[in-house]
């Protein structure tokens, strides 16, 4: 018979007590997301706080879910302590993978706004508009790109107060994709998702809107490849850390290697 594990129940319990003390403002929940380094609204706490908080129902309840099916076999076959460990190192290292994402593509930001100021020009400003505008929000993305088109020539002559507009407009672009906060314990539950295919191959998984049973051994290595793909093209109506899910497979990988190899100090098998 199936049963809700120890560790899983307190997971739950955490992340659906902390949802709740956000939705009903308890207290301000929004300083436990987790934001860039660089931005003023970071705090190193937000490490781990921000894998107990969840963007909206539907999101905590598809990772609930999942850790309680795929997290309550895994703790089941490793023990507790062993499972909490691999729960915690899978979510810290789905925030180092998206942190490290980050780091990359904001430093291309930062080296193109630098281009833009010794060389200013339109071209400059409006590539960098269509390359990291956040396309999700599309009405400010549409604006930043009309306001300079209609500014293009000024730009270009030279006239100082435009090109410091047209920074401007690249420098709140940056701002906002720097203080993007991110929530939730998706990286984890990848990393579970890749234990569970690992642990157990031929365990059948279906999709709900696609209920055709799929070993795990297709099924999990079908997932990933998936996300790679959204996390590299960043599509217009996409605003999901698909980094963070990779990393915490990728760390759910490597400890499990690990395991193999060297064995585990915590118990199960």
């Amino acid at each position: 018979m199936f049963r809700i594990t120890e560790v899983v129940k307190y997971l739950l319990i955490i992340n659906v007590a902390l949802f709740i003390i956000g939705a009903i403002n308890l207290f301000d929940t929004s300083s436990l997301a987790l934001y860039y380094f660089k931005s003023p609204e970071f705090r190193p706490w937000q490490v781990v706080t921000h894998f107990f908080m969840h963007a909206g129902t539907m999101h905590l309840f598809f990772n609930m879910f999942a850790l309680v099916m795929f997290g309550s076999a895994l703790e089941t076959r490793w023990g507790p302590k062993r499972f909490l460990f691999f729960y915690i190192f899978c979510a810290l290292g789905a925030a180092a993978l998206h942190t490290g994402y980050n780091y990359f593509d904001l430093n291309r930001q930062e080296k193109a706004i630098v281009s833009y100021e010794e060389s200013p020009s339109f071209d400059g400003a409006f590539l960098y508009v269509k390359r990291f505008a956040p396309k999700y929000l599309k009405r400010q993305y549409i604006s930043a790109k009309e306001y300079l088109e209609d500014v293009a020539d000024k730009i270009d002559d030279g006239d100082p107060r435009y090109i410091e507009e047209g920074k401007k407009v690249m420098l709140d672009i940056y701002q906002y994709n720097r203080d993007i906060p991110t929530v939730g314990a998706s990286g984890a539950i990848y990393g579970l998702l890749l234990a569970f295919g690992m642990m157990f191959p031929n365990a059948e998984l279906m999709l709900l809107f696609l209920p055709i049973p799929i070993k795990a051994k297709y099924f999990i290595p079908l997932l990933m490849v998936g996300e790679l793909f959204l996390g590299v093209n960043q599509f217009s109506w996409d605003n999901i850390a698909h980094f963070a899910h990779l990393g915490g497979a990728l760390f759910g990988l490597i400890l499990i290697l690990y395991w193999q190899k060297y064995g585990s100090r915590l118990g199960g098998v």
